[in-house]
């Protein structure tokens, strides 16, 4: 086996996990540093922007990482230096994965109690912010969640959402020698997919797998057959991203009852492909599965575990009778934000010596988030572990 096709393998074996960057997040510092800490986790795939600079960032921290993996395995984590999947979002249509949250400050009035700025969980709502020298919302760390809209008490705020644009972003992401691509799509957009895989269909053999995420509607399974007949035959894997409730995993608990709920309904359709949960997945996701039956069981129980042979050949299993993997977008990048902010803190205090602080070049700050990332990877990949 060797380090190209761990990640397909990890698919297989049903133990796959994703760390979604978010689909329209381009904070660089943040992206680097999640990439960084959830590579050393153990992560298979680290999904982002579909932005040259965002990717860039990304591959720095997958880098970084692969220069850190004999002190990770020295501090008890098992990672060997495989890089995960690059994978980059696109979108065939409107979609709350991609659109920004917008204001003007000055129509917000100074006694207001911005509750705006309390409930945004990318902390990209500041008001006469020092480092940044700005009231509003901070483009680059906001990845569209919405919930600052409903919470206004003067309803001005609003987003603005954009549109892949095929003939334009596609030879400019491809080129960037990205592993996957994901694309974010709605029932009843098929022509409009259409569009965007005639764009991308010129790279699709050096891609190693390919995602379509889709959240619920009437006809949902007839939708997603219809893409099958388009994309196929595939030279690389296939998963099937159930978004069950997008952005919402660090909301509370009860959130990833809706992404294993679609997630049953995808994996009886019986589609060839992978299928694995996001939207709304946290860290109760993986003990539900197990619950419910729906993880593959460990080698030697059943089949699907390391005992059984492993061809990165073959694209997909077909049908999938198990989950094989979970995405964690806002529980995933919450869960570090204590460590990042502490990182951006540092940066503004040692502004007038050097203005950004990476994340290994303070040790403390490196392994403390390495470790709250491992908490979260472990959980699925236990599923394997003896």
């Amino acid at each position: 086996m060797t380090d190209l096709f761990l990640p397909l393998q990890s698919l297989k074996q049903g133990d796959w996990f994703k760390l979604i960057c978010g689909a329209s997040f381009q904070h660089l510092p943040a992206v680097r540093s999640l990439t960084l800490a959830y590579t050393l986790a153990g992560a298979d795939c680290i999904d982002v922007a579909a932005d040259p600079a965002v990717i860039a960032a990304a591959q720095s921290g997958l880098q970084a990482a692969k220069s850190l993996a004999r002190d990770a395995q020295k501090r008890g984590f098992d990672y060997k230096g495989n890089l995960p999947f690059l994978m980059v979002s696109l979108n065939d249509g409107e979609d709350p994965h991609f659109r920004k949250a917008e204001f003007n400050p000055h129509e917000c009035p100074t006694d207001c109690p911005r509750p705006c700025e309390r409930i945004c969980p990318a902390q990209a709502i500041v008001f006469d912010s020092i480092k940044e020298d700005f009231s509003g919302v901070v483009s680059e760390k906001c990845y569209g969640c919405g919930r600052c809209i409903p919470i206004c008490p003067y309803s001005i705020i609003y987003t603005a959402s954009y549109v892949t644009t095929p003939g334009a972003i596609a030879p400019l992401v491809m080129s960037t020698g990205v592993d996957a691509v994901e694309i974010h799509t709605q029932v009843g957009r098929l022509a409009e997919f259409e569009r965007l895989w005639q764009a991308i269909s010129p790279w699709a053999d050096q891609l190693k797998l390919l995602a379509i995420s889709c959240p619920d509607g009437e006809g949902m399974i007839d939708y997603l057959r219809a893409l099958y007949d388009r994309i196929a035959p595939l030279k690389g894997a296939l998963i099937w991203q159930t978004d069950g409730r997008p952005m919402s995993g660090d909301i509370g608990d009860g959130t990833t009852i809706a992404a294993v709920k679609l997630g049953q309904k995808v994996l009886a359709a019986k589609l060839p492909g992978y299928v694995q949960l996001a939207g709304g997945t946290n860290k109760y996701t993986v003990a539900k599965l197990k619950a419910m039956g729906l993880l593959k069981e460990a080698e030697g129980q059943g089949a699907g575990g390391r005992g059984e042979k492993f061809s990165p050949l073959l694209p997909a299993p077909c049908p999938p009778s198990s989950i094989s993997g979970v995405a964690y977008g806002s529980y995933a990048r919450v869960l570090l934000s204590p460590i990042l902010e502490q990182l951006e803190n540092k940066e503004v205090s040692n502004i007038n010596m050097k203005a950004n602080v990476r994340l290994e070049e303070d040790e403390v700050l490196l392994w403390q988030a390495v470790e709250l990332a491992h908490s979260l990877v472990s959980q699925i990949k236990s599923q394997q572990e003896h």
